[in-house]
């Protein structure tokens, strides 16, 4: 089997810089400026962090199933690494398949190497001589799909956020109750005030470094798999209504910025390739 599409490659997990450079950033700021303040030992409290990361997870596997709430790491880490193909050569790629079926006829897909998985079952069904229509419901309920399972791992990082300071809040509460019950002993009166200060902190750590910008991150990756997968169905759909082939590239390279499109080939350059 052979690939079409000069310049494609197989989606293959890549790291996402961005997100480790603004997590390894983050921390390595707070963690600076905790210790030009003073002892780092200070801001370490067991009490705080079991109120905090306890009840955060322990308010996650209320609100969730607990699949879902053990399936979250898998989601995490699409924020850690980007599998997806480039728009551009997976552009040039439907638009060599359509040429090809229109040159050779649909059956000749069926030897074609398609990476992509999504484009390859959309493809297939074409191959095998899905109806249009029932071949877009097909691809549009796998869409929905991948999208429904990316917006249960958004959810609950999101709930995760948001329990985390109010977590904060009720062991600040603790706090302030441990010491104003103890205000005759002074000697407790500094790691109830630890406890009441850092579950504060802890809890805005979590909410604000980890979870809310992981859960953003995921939305932009969310919404990057479903630009590509709309592509593919558009192209898709081309395909199967036997559209002209360049009028099924410039339809696709209209999803693309300025910046990114390149110009169409022509049917010599094409054949050429």
């Amino acid at each position: 089997m052979r690939l079409l599409g000069e310049g494609f490659e197989p989606a293959a997990h890549s790291m996402d810089l961005a997100t480790v450079i603004g997590l390894v950033l983050s921390w390595a700021l707070i963690m600076v400026a905790i210790v030009l303040g003073g002892s780092p030992v200070m801001f370490i409290d067991p009490a705080s962090m079991m109120i905090v990361v306890g009840g955060t997870i322990g308010a996650s596997l209320i609100k969730n199933p607990l699949k879902a709430v053990l399936g979250t790491a898998k989601v995490v880490s699409k924020a850690f690494s980007v599998k997806l193909p480039d728009a551009e050569p997976l552009i040039g790629q439907i638009s060599d398949l359509s040429r090809k079926a229109r040159k050779e006829g649909m059956l000749a897909l069926e030897s074609v190497e398609i990476p992509y998985d999504f484009l390859g079952k959309g493809v297939g069904l074409c191959v095998d001589g899905v109806e249009p229509a029932e071949m877009r419901a097909i691809l549009e309920m796998e869409m929905f799909a991948r999208a429904q399972r990316h917006a249960r791992g958004r959810a609950i990082l999101d709930g995760m956020g948001q329990a985390a300071p109010a977590f904060g809040m009720i062991g600040t509460l603790i706090g302030l109750v441990q010491m104003l019950a103890s205000l005759d002993d002074p000697s407790s009166i500094g790691p109830a005030m630890a406890v009441a200060l850092l579950t504060t902190l802890y809890g805005a750590l979590i909410s604000n470094v980890i979870c809310l910008p992981l859960a953003d991150k995921l939305k932009v990756r969310a919404e990057e798999e479903m630009s590509v997968m709309n592509i593919c169905l558009q192209g898709v759909m081309g395909l199967s209504n036997g559209d002209n082939p360049n009028a099924i590239d410039q339809k696709l390279r209209s999803a693309l910025s300025p910046a990114e499109r390149e110009p169409p080939k022509s049917e010599e350059e094409a054949e050429a390739a």
